[in-house]
Order: C-alpha cells, then sequence, then structure tokens
C-alpha cells in the first residue's frame, strides 16, 4: 500500500476569529451608567489590543468588525505569536463589563501557514528558494491586517470520499491543482488580500481563509471565478461564510447605538453617542500625490543593497556629512523591489502591466514600471520597479512579481558585493541627451575606480525621462569612495539645473 507523501508546512503566527452576539434587550434596559462602563471597557480592550498593548515584541494584529447578519454583530480578529497570547485575549474580554452584554456566539482558531505547493525549495535543507518567494512566504507566516473595509471568512477542507478523495493524489497532481488555483488569486492582486490558516487539530475544518477587499464585490467575484477551478469543483468543502465590515475600537459605540460605523474616528462615539458618519474606508496614507516634488540642494545616490537596518543609518548619515541626499528612514521614503528579467521587454511590459491594474488597487502601491538599459547598457536584462510604502506591502508584490518571465535576479539578493541605486531621476526633457552624455563621462570613470563592478543607467518604457541607475561594487567603502570623490561631487551640482525632482535613496525590500 502506498503513502502519499505530504507537502511540508511552515506555522507563522495563530489566529482567533472571535464571534459575539449583543443580548439587545439587556443593552436597551441597562442604566445608562452601566452602559457607559461597559462602553468604556470594551473601547479600551479593542484598542489595546489593535496596538499590541499585550505582546512585548509587538507582533501580530488585531481588528474589530460589525457582522451583518444574525450569527454575531461583530467579530473581533486575532493575530498572535503563540496561543498563550490568544487565550489572554480571550479571557481578558471576559472580564469586561461589555462581556455582559455578549454571547460568545462562535469561534475559529488556525495558524497561519504555507506549504510545500508553493515552494519545495523552501522548505528543502540548504535549498535556497528564489528571495522573492522566500520574502513572500515570511508575508504570509506573519502577516499584517489589511485595512480593507470588508472582510469575508470561512472555513473548509478538501473531499475525502470514496470518489474523489484529494489525499490520495500523488504529489505531482496536488501541486499542479494547487499552482492552477494560485493563478487565479494572483488575477485579484491588490483588490483581495488573503490570510490563509491551518486548523487541522485545533478546529472542526482543515483551513481557515480570510478576505479583505475594499468592495465586497471583489470577494464575490473572485469566489465565484475559483468555484470553476477544479481544485474547488472537485475536491473543495466549505463551512459557513461570515461577512463584516471594519471599524475603528473607537466606533464601538456608533455600533451599539445601531448608527453606521467606519475605520473613521468619530470622537463622540467613545461616550456612546456618536453620529455615526460613514466616510468610507480610511487608510490613513495621506493624499495621493506620490512623487512629493522633493526639490533639493543635491542628487542622491544612496546605499540600497545588501545592509541591515543599523547599517544603512550608519551610510545615510555620511552621505549626509557628503552634502548627498539619501532620505529618511520614514515618511518621505518608498520600499522598492527590483528584479532583472531576461524576457523579451515587449513581453515583460504586458505581464506588468497585468499586475499593476491589480497593485493600483492598494493605498500604498506608488509605482510599477519597466525600465530598459540605455545607451550601451546590458540590453540582455530589463528591470521591474515596483515601489511602496510599506515594507510589508513591497514583500508581497515580490511573491507575484517573482512570476514575471525569464527572472534572473532580484536586486539584493548578490551576497558577495555591495549595491546602490539612485532613483527618481526626472529629466528635463530638453536635457534628456545631456544626462546621458553626462552618465557616459561619470561611467568612464567609474570605470578606472577600485571595486567598481557594473553601472547602469536604465529608462523607463513609458517615460523616457523617468530613470534611474544601479551600480554593483565589490563593498561599501568602494562606493563611498566614488561619493567622496571630485567627479561625483560635480554631477551633483550639475544636476541640479537638470532634473525636475530631487533623486534619493530607496529601501529594498
Amino acid at each position: 500500500m502506498d503513502r502519499r507523501r505530504p507537502p511540508q508546512t511552515e506555522e507563522g503566527w495563530y489566529v482567533l476569529h472571535d464571534f459575539r452576539s449583543v443580548d439587545w434587550d439587556a443593552w436597551r434596559n441597562a442604566p445608562e451608567r452601566r452602559r457607559a462602563r461597559a462602553l468604556e471597557e470594551g473601547i479600551d480592550y479593542l484598542s489595546s489590543a489593535a496596538a499590541l498593548a499585550d505582546v512585548d515584541a509587538e507582533e501580530g494584529g488585531s481588528a474589530v468588525f460589525s457582522v451583518i447578519g444574525h450569527e454575531a454583530d461583530f467579530m473581533v480578529l486575532h493575530l498572535r505569536p503563540t496561543i498563550a497570547d490568544l487565550d489572554a485575549l480571550e479571557r481578558r474580554f471576559e472580564g469586561t463589563a461589555l462581556a455582559e452584554f455578549t454571547e460568545h456566539t462562535d469561534s475559529y482558531l488556525s495558524v497561519t501557514e504555507v506549504s510545500g505547493y508553493m515552494s519545495e525549495e523552501y522548505f528543502e535543507e540548504g535549498g535556497e528558494a528564489d528571495s522573492g518567494i522566500a520574502r513572500y512566504i515570511e508575508s504570509r507566516l506573519e502577516p499584517e491586517i489589511p485595512d480593507a473595509e470588508y472582510v469575508s471568512f470561512y472555513p473548509m477542507d478538501k473531499r475525502r470520499d470514496a470518489e474523489r478523495n484529494w489525499y490520495d493524489l500523488p504529489f505531482d497532481e496536488r501541486a499542479e491543482y494547487m499552482s492552477g488555483h494560485g493563478d487565479i488569486g494572483r488575477q485579484y492582486a491588490g483588490r483581495v488580500t488573503q490570510i490563509i490558516s491551518g486548523s487541522v487539530g485545533l478546529d472542526d475544518h482543515e483551513w481557515g481563509v480570510t478576505l479583505f477587499a475594499d468592495d465586497p464585490a471583489d470577494i464575490k467575484e473572485l469566489l465565484y471565478e475559483m468555484r470553476f477551478d477544479p481544485s474547488s469543483s472537485r475536491f473543495g468543502e466549505f463551512g459557513r461564510f461570515r461577512f463584516g465590515r471594519r471599524f475603528a475600537p473607537e466606533n464601538l459605540g456608533a455600533l451599539l447605538s445601531g448608527e453606521r460605523v467606519s475605520q473613521e474616528v468619530d470622537e463622540g462615539d467613545r461616550h456612546g453617542h456618536g453620529h455615526g458618519h460613514d466616510h468610507g474606508s480610511s487608510h490613513g496614507h495621506g493624499g495621493n500625490d506620490r512623487s512629493s516634488g522633493h526639490h533639493g540642494d543635491s542628487n542622491g545616490h544612496g546605499h540600497a543593497q545588501g545592509s541591515d537596518n543599523e547599517d544603512d543609518s550608519d551610510v545615510r548619515d555620511e552621505l549626509e556629512d557628503l552634502g548627498v541626499y539619501a532620505g529618511k528612514p520614514h515618511g518621505e521614503d518608498v520600499h522598492a523591489v527590483v528584479l532583472y528579467s531576461a524576457a523579451d521587454v515587449d513581453e515583460l511590459f504586458e505581464e506588468v502591466q497585468g499586475l499593476r491594474a491589480n497593485f493600483d488597487h492598494y493605498d500604498s502601491h506608488v509605482k510599477t514600471a519597466v525600465y530598459d538599459a540605455e545607451g550601451d547598457g546590458d540590453k540582455s536584462e530589463a528591470a521591474v520597479v515596483s515601489l511602496w510604502e510599506t515594507e510589508r506591502a513591497a514583500n508581497t508584490a515580490a511573491g507575484f512579481l517573482g512570476d514575471l518571465p525569464k527572472i534572473v535576479r532580484q536586486a539584493g539578493d548578490d551576497g558577495d558585493s555591495w549595491g546602490t541605486m539612485g532613483m527618481f531621476y526626472a529629466v528635463e526633457p530638453d536635457h534628456r541627451g545631456d544626462f546621458v552624455g553626462t552618465f557616459e563621462e561619470v561611467g568612464d570613470a567609474l570605470a578606472d575606480m577600485d571595486g567598481h563592478r557594473k553601472t547602469t543607467l536604465l529608462a523607463n518604457l513609458e517615460d523616457e525621462n523617468d530613470m534611474f541607475i544601479a551600480s554593483r561594487w565589490d563593498a561599501r567603502e568602494d562606493a563611498m569612495a566614488f561619493f567622496r570623490s571630485d567627479a561625483f561631487a560635480e554631477t551633483v551640482e550639475w544636476g541640479r539645473d537638470i532634473l525636475t525632482e530631487r533623486p534619493r535613496h530607496v529601501f529594498l525590500a
């Protein structure tokens, strides 16, 4: 009798979906003083959970959602590193005055999970998974609860009946099914975000699936399309679906008053008499002006690859002493994923366009573009640059971008060298030729510098005046020697007159 090979799995944070119904008769009949206390303690509990006040390392996340339908009035979603953390959170709620007015109608316990279906190399001893896939896997194991307005949660199993037994299929066949299933999900990148968690031995089903979106129709469309995929149509068994809207803990009073709730904080709700104005989904990212127009005194060609945070901070300080603008650790900087592909540039551009349409649904997405080498640069490789406001979003995007055709490497992977990357070279159209010519002159100077390996100028296929410069060096000190050189200082001075905005350092995720 053959024993099928199970995929290896890795587990991350534990997940609790906690469903509560309100005893509305008790709430209406309670004295105002008792309701005020319940509301205050309920807000304090939800706010402290969202602020991760219960864990030392500030790992995990919590959010609260109003639940539409008869099964619950609200759901609290907790992600924490250990089950002990969840156990304490659940008991702590029972100690609040709000708990006296609620009934614990349901719950679901699971743990974030990835399996060998995604990347066998990730699990092999001594194996080296693609760095983009590795970062994507890590983001799946320790996910951030999205700021999306809507949530849908459901448990599911794989069939084990006489005619269709998922667990009796060979590994390669199961992997093929899962690959096709994943292809559908990738089409919704930027529109629907998912947290997949395993629950074998923890709850009644085998997995829990939590979907987040700003448009509920996107969730419906995704699930409808997946129904026709063989992985679901032949082998999927689904539990009950629950659907809700996220709201700020401070707006608990609006929920209990029967008013509309949202993620916008209305301070009146803290006292139980808020107006419940619904301002829609609030993501807290500010305006939509991504370029920021950082005009300034100097060019920036800052350190980007192969360092930890402390090293990065040291480089920033040293560049600042040299008068080189390298951005700031937070705020105006962006996080970048840069991959190089040997695919035909037109084919690559078409693939990137499809991903970008989905990325644009995320407020944290700055831009994604294809760049090709200028002049005598390396025409065998084009670059895909994806810029994000948060590192976690960049890591997630890296997983999708890693599936682009003929990806040969990701910036930051070359462990035996040190990289710099200057971005946001927005050139005045009338000076584009001057910029390219000056780059060639600087390139000649670089060729004679100790430790210099390669420098390439690349231009955006959609905007030839948008460029970036990528360099490789034997070591950090070799690159810093260039930044201290007269040739670089002269380039900085000259660049003030021909660039529309200041280039700056970016982080590489």
